[in-house]
């Protein structure tokens, strides 16, 4: 049980967590510890480590704890898929029984807790902060990264106006509507659910995703022509398209590097196959958060390439303001914030998802040190004033206390 201290209390639920392999595993890590600095206590309950799935080894421990950078971390027993492309049925497993794990967690250490935080998606987090929004005083903040509904939708993962989707935005309404505040990531997301679901606005709060900028931080070194992708390897990203511009390009020692695994990634490597293209795209599967740093201080483009979908143009991917912090220029593509981003910080280019527009683009920079140096330092000096993750937190630091307060 947790004892109250003279710090406040919040507890994080998050699917994702370090040693998972993902933007909201490290986002969540930073968000934590930046708010322990603001003199939270801060624990996160998140299932064993099982994403990209296929890369861990299945655990049937009850509960491990332990501390990491001053949060007391509690990894609860849920299914944990093996298979790199898991079936509908592991997912779902996956998706589940962990809310329902930390659900039971909480209602036996409930005490001393003044604010839970569950981050979405998936969605079922929310299972997690209901009751204490329905029946207690426990303030409740709902994260939301993600229209997770509408990306399955668009993705073809379920089917449009079907029982699923009717079920899943129901009982997402739900979950919006009873928590005490709702953390978007970008402004066009919280337009969307406020129109979607006829949300109070001033519950809505602009937390971006953000970036350590301590960490991420270049050191000037003299770099390789790289064009480096890090992150999920899967249906969301336009990486085939990426993968066809290096055949477009007239510049042999030019190579692209994938940084990552998912569900895609071996379809991929059959394209690069065919293509022809093994001199020029390197897969080097998962690799350890640290080395993350050095790989981009090696590098000399960073792409983040959404597909053009309208399901997607609120989404904003963590690499590309970890790109921007290590003042590499970005080559992005899909549609809405993502190029709101390009525009505001004049740190690259924003095409087309075509090979040869994105092909033209790493042309272009490829060819030019004046113009990279340009948009890297734009980058860099637009993630520090708006979206270091220490400026992030002290943020949701800031509205946990309005919420409590209220």
């Amino acid at each position: 049980m947790i004892d109250r201290k003279d710090s406040q209390s919040v507890v994080i639920v998050s699917q994702h967590y370090p040693p998972d392999k993902s933007g909201n595993a490290s986002r969540i890590h930073d968000t934590a510890k930046h708010l322990v600095t603001e003199g939270w206590d801060v624990t996160v309950l998140a299932p064993p480590p099982a994403f990209p799935h296929g890369q861990f080894d299945r655990s049937w421990s009850r509960k491990m704890t332990r501390e990491n950078d001053g949060v007391t971390v509690h990894n609860l027993w849920a299914w944990q898929p093996t298979e790199e492309d898991p079936g509908f049925v592991s997912r779902m497993a996956y998706y589940l029984l962990f809310p329902l794990h930390a659900l039971i967690w909480l209602l036996l250490n409930h005490r001393g807790v003044d604010a839970i935080i569950t981050s979405s998606p998936p969605i079922f987090t929310g299972i997690t902060g209901l009751p204490f929004g329905l029946f207690s005083s426990t303030s409740w903040l709902v994260d939301v990264r993600d229209l997770w509904i509408d990306a399955s939708v668009g993705l073809g993962f379920i089917e449009e106006g079907g029982l699923a989707e009717r079920i899943s935005r129901r009982y997402e309404s739900w979950v919006l509507s009873t928590a005490d505040r709702i953390t978007v990531t970008t402004s066009v997301l919280g337009d969307k659910l406020a129109e979607q679901y006829g949300l109070d606005r001033d519950i809505i709060v602009h937390l971006p995703n953000g970036v350590d900028t301590d960490e991420f931080e270049p050191t000037g070194s003299v770099s390789e022509p790289t064009i480096v992708y890090t992150g999920n390897v899967g249906h969301a990203q336009d990486l085939e398209s990426c993968i066809r511009a290096m055949s477009r390009i007239d510049h042999p020692d030019a190579k692209l590097k994938i940084v990552g695994d998912g569900d895609i990634k071996g379809d991929l490597e059959k394209l690069v196959q065919e293509e022809g293209l093994n001199e020029s795209v390197e897969f080097t599967g998962l690799v350890e958060r640290q080395e993350v740093p050095k790989i981009l201080d090696e590098a000399i483009i960073g792409i983040a390439p959404l597909k053009s979908d309208e399901s997607l143009e609120y989404a904003v991917p963590t690499k590309a303001y970890e790109y921007m912090s290590y003042e590499l220029p970005v080559v992005t593509t899909g549609i809405g914030e993502i190029e709101t981003l390009v525009e505001q910080s004049g740190g690259g280019y924003h095409v087309a998802n075509d090979p040869d527009a994105i092909a033209s683009a790493f042309e272009t920079l490829l060819a030019d040190d004046e113009k990279r140096a340009e948009f890297g330092t734009n980058s860099r000096q637009h993630m520090i004033e708006r979206y270091d993750r220490g400026v992030v937190a002290k943020k949701l630091s800031a509205t946990l206390q309005e919420v409590g307060a209220a």
